[in-house]
């Protein structure tokens, strides 16, 4: 018994030994080893990059030392890949983890990211990180969806009234500083994407870089880019960013630079578009390179994995953090599509798969390369007795990745907004489905068209070098040729439309909307070109009839406001500002909406006496010029509302503006002739309303000439008088 009894003590003594050990070593633990903070993460994505434009991956010349100082204490993945050789989809596939048989964004412009999915900044919101992204064109606007989970989200690029919104961008130092400014005032964790869109075209460095690259003009606006980064990299590389912060580095798509016939990209699928630079920095993992092919939709997992969050398995991609402690990937496939040429312009999509070396491009002409021995994809492979092969392994994984986002990434909208299309009698009570051609022969594969395309830009080129018949008869002989060639028909009707035949530039586009009934850009342009030559009634007649077939256009605030606009000018004040309204809801920040709005409510205030137009038109032409104070005709708009409230010399420095901006603006030279014979200025009333004269006179109806030659002697007698 008594020997139990002890054996008994001491199991006792030794299993309080173990507790009081237990407790010491945690408590140790945790003096010595605190919780460790989750890092900072730092997205930089530079648009149109090339990775062989980079010293670490090869180049020759010295483009890009502040990008080669990231790869040089960090990861370098030599055979990364976008999945898509556009903008939005592959920001799309970065912040969703997904590609796009999945989520549903196939092309800039036509697609949205739909809300149903969980993005990056979402998640790392969710666990406690600040969030913030400052990008540099219009194609990530606020619009296409990807704002999900900022705190902040700064796409605050110039908006100016004489450029499509498509063409809207900001140099990458006005996207860096800001940047810098929000980091510096953060607490850890943080979250920012930075994004630099300069090397897309057309390339127009700055000038200490556009005479240094003269000719060479891709590579100039990619210094510029590294230029720009370099306050942020050497912010990073001291306390306490060095330690504390993940940084990414890459680049959505690449460039062709003629490679394959390609002048830029969205066309063809090969590496030189979808090879991107891949650089990734995590502090205590030692610099190397990485030789195994990832992709764009890797980068998600990994964030999540290295902050210590959990991982899900509905994302796409593959964490890269085992690569990271020497282990290997499983086998898959990396699939990639280019879509924009088969929705934007009714020819023959492209998709594709790589895998252990092999890449199978699907086509009406389909291909196959062996990377390891030709990554410059000169030698296609494809045997014929294996297209049936790859095509349907292409089928099973097209099948694999697909899921809800295809339907609704076209096109989201609020159910109060659609409400208020189908009143306005824009949307059916049913969707209406557009049919997507999906038997195309060679003939309408993007390696056929491209050479095509290629001479209808070598004709607009010669046009505005004066060679205006050649031109011509280049382009129709391109649409004889080949009918289904968008190109030849808009550049054919751009040149009769700057040469002032509007009929004949109609004629042209209506040809070419029979002949590629699914192109948007038509349908855009055909509207356009019926309100320049001031055929109302037929613009709204073509957008009430086709606005079902192209659905995108009720979603689009430049087609809602040339449709507003011919309403106005028709005389239909209500229902132009209902469809204003609809515009200004899809984009808030759009000048010459506001402007068009103020002419609209002031010709109300001018029916009807309200007051509340009146105000309601300076409102609008208030905020056109606080969005672009270089418009010349929200001035002009605004000097009316200050005459009309009693404020002449308002409207006089309104008027002066508008002259400052726009020599050329009749209006405003008798406007403010006008308000100057008001102020008994004399001397600067004639000679701005002889000024109106002389620009005037052919386009002057015999009352308005006489009222102004009253007015020019009422001027000339007053000046006599005083001598």
């Amino acid at each position: 018994m008594k020997e139990k009894a002890a054996k008994v003590k001491n199991n006792l003594r030794r299993e309080l030994t173990c507790l009081i050990l237990f407790f010491c070593l945690f408590f140790l633990k945790t003096s010595l080893f605190p919780e460790i903070k989750k890092p900072n993460i730092l997205l930089i994505t530079i648009d149109t990059l090339r990775a062989d434009r980079l010293s670490c991956y090869g180049s020759l010349r010295p483009l890009t030392p502040n990008i080669d100082r990231l790869a040089q204490r960090g990861l370098l993945f030599s055979l990364a890949f976008a999945h898509t050789p556009t903008t939005l989809p592959s920001h799309a596939n970065i912040f969703l983890g997904m590609t796009p048989p999945f989520h549903g964004v196939h092309d800039n412009l036509n697609f949205i990211v739909a809300d149903d999915f969980l993005t990056l900044p979402e998640i790392l919101k969710k666990e406690g990180y600040r969030t913030a992204a400052f990008v540099g064109s219009y194609l990530l606007d606020r619009r296409f969806g990807l704002s999900q989970g900022f705190d902040l989200y700064d796409d605050n690029y110039s908006r100016s009234h004489g450029q499509k919104l498509v063409n809207l961008e900001r140099r990458a130092e006005e996207v860096i500083k800001p940047a810098i400014q929000w980091l510096k005032q953060q607490a850890s964790p943080w979250f920012l994407w930075i994004h630099c869109y300069d090397p897309h075209d057309p390339y127009e460095p700055p000038e200490l870089f556009r005479s240094q690259f003269i000719n060479d003009p891709y590579n100039g606006e990619v210094a510029y880019v590294d230029f720009a980064l370099k306050p942020l990299v050497d912010l990073m590389e001291g306390t306490p960013y060095r330690d504390s912060t993940i940084i990414i580095f890459t680049s959505d798509h690449g460039e062709s630079l003629g490679e394959h016939g390609e002048e830029t990209h969205g066309f063809l699928a090969y590496n030189s578009t979808l090879w991107v630079p891949l650089i990734m920095i995590v502090p205590g993992i030692k610099p190397r390179k990485i030789n195994v092919p990832v992709s764009h939709i890797d980068l998600l997992p990994t964030v999540l994995d290295l902050a210590g969050l959990a991982l899900l398995n509905n994302w796409q991609g593959t964490s890269l953090v085992p690569l990271f402690k020497g282990k290997r990937l499983p086998e898959r496939k990396i699939y990639f599509e280019s879509l924009y040429p088969y929705y934007s312009r009714g020819w023959a999509p492209i998709r594709g798969f790589y895998q252990n070396n092999l890449k199978f491009i699907d086509s009406p002409i389909p291909e196959l390369y062996d990377l390891s021995r030709d990554f410059a994809e000169k030698n296609n492979i494809l045997k014929s007795g294996l297209v049936a092969k790859y095509k349907n392994e292409l089928t099973s994984l097209i099948a694999s990745l697909s899921g809800s986002g295809q339907p609704i990434a076209r096109a989201r909208f609020d159910r109060e907004k659609i409400e208020k299309l189908r009143s306005l009698g824009y949307l059916s009570s049913q969707p209406v489905t557009k049919k997507e051609r999906e038997n195309f022969g060679p003939e309408y594969d993007v390696k056929t068209l491209l050479p095509y395309n290629n001479q209808a830009v070598k004709a607009i080129n010669l046009y505005q070098q004066g060679e205006k018949e050649r031109a011509i008869k280049i382009l129709e002989e391109i649409i004889k040729k080949c009918p289904h060639l968008d190109n030849a028909y808009a550049n054919l009707a751009i040149i009769y439309q700057k040469e002032g035949d509007l009929n004949k530039a109609l004629e042209i586009l209506k040809l070419a909307l029979t002949n590629i009934p699914s192109s948007y850009e038509f349908f855009f342009n055909y509207l356009n070109l019926l309100i320049e030559a001031k055929k109302y009634g037929e613009a709204i007649k073509f957008f009430e009839e086709k606005s079902l077939i192209y659905d995108r256009s009720v979603h689009d605030p430049e087609i809602l406001n040339l449709v507003g606009l011919a309403y106005a000018q028709q005389g239909n004040l209500k229902k132009a500002l209902e469809v204003y309204d609809l515009a200004l809801a899809i984009d808030d920040k759009y000048p010459s909406l506001y402007a068009n709005m103020g002419w609209a409510y002031l010709s109300l205030f001018l029916k009807s006496n309200d007051q509340r137009a009146l105000q309601n038109s300076f409102e609008k032409f208030k905020r056109a010029i606080e969005i672009d104070q270089n418009f010349s005709q929200a001035y002009n708009g605004l000097g009316l509302t200050y005459r009309l409230m009693g404020n002449i010399d308002e409207a006089i420095n309104c008027w002066q503006r508008a002259l400052q901006f726009n020599p050329d603006l009749l209006q405003a030279y008798y406007y403010l002739g006008l308000a100057q014979m008001e102020k008994n200025n004399f001397q600067e009333a004639f000679s701005l309303l002889k000024a109106y004269q002389t620009k005037a006179d052919p386009n002057l109806s015999k009352e308005e000439k006489d009222r102004l030659t009253s007015l020019l002697k009422i001027c000339s007698d007053k000046l006599k008088d005083k001598r």
